[in-house]
């Protein structure tokens, strides 16, 4: 029985990268967001919002050692975290491509897959850490919202171009493809 529409017009689904590369993209996307706002822009840390969060964290004003110390030590447990998810990315990944020796895709279905992962990452950070919990924002002050509502925005269309991006990745049979994938 079909499960899918590519499999109704007769190409398997390219499911055996799709979990491997959406959790890539969860760590990868995480690892921009705390090497770009995080440490080089220094928009916020972890908990650079707790002063006015909605759970009651105590506030580290990152303008203060001790605050910066501690800001700092959280931004190594959610670093520590995009790194697990990367291990798990490419374990899972190694291991359904060696069982599935045969069944070669094109990269751009990984990459795909991955541009999702990364939308799928901004979604749930923008929403419970941005919204739900308020321990930081992308950009705090004022204007907070709209910065925090541009990175869903951008985590919305990473995921829906990431989804668009695999679908037009093909299968091909390595030992009739030439040299770049091309079949003859």
């Amino acid at each position: 029985m079909a499960t899918s529409t590519d499999e109704v017009r007769g190409v398997a689904a390219p499911r055996s990268i799709r979990l491997p590369g959406i959790v890539l993209g969860v760590g990868l996307g995480g690892f921009v967001d705390g090497i770009l706002l995080h440490q080089l822009l220094q928009w916020h840390h972890m908990l650079s919002s707790t002063n006015d969060d909605r759970i009651g964290v105590k506030y580290y004003s990152p303008n203060t050692v001790s605050g910066l110390e501690m800001n700092t030590v959280w931004d190594g447990v959610f670093h520590a975290v995009c790194w697990v998810a990367v291990l798990l990315g490419l374990g899972i990944l190694y291991a359904r491509v060696t069982h599935h020796r045969r069944r070669v895709w094109t990269s751009r279905v990984l990459w795909g897959w991955i541009l999702a992962g990364w939308g799928l990452f901004n979604l749930v950070e923008g929403l419970l850490d941005h919204q739900i919990l308020g321990i930081h924002h992308v950009y705090a002050g004022d204007q907070q919202i709209w910065w925090d509502m541009g990175f869903l925005l951008l985590g919305l269309l990473f995921l829906i171009g990431g989804y668009l991006l695999q679908r037009g990745g093909r299968p091909f049979d390595p030992d009739t493809a030439g040299p770049r994938g091309e079949r003859p």
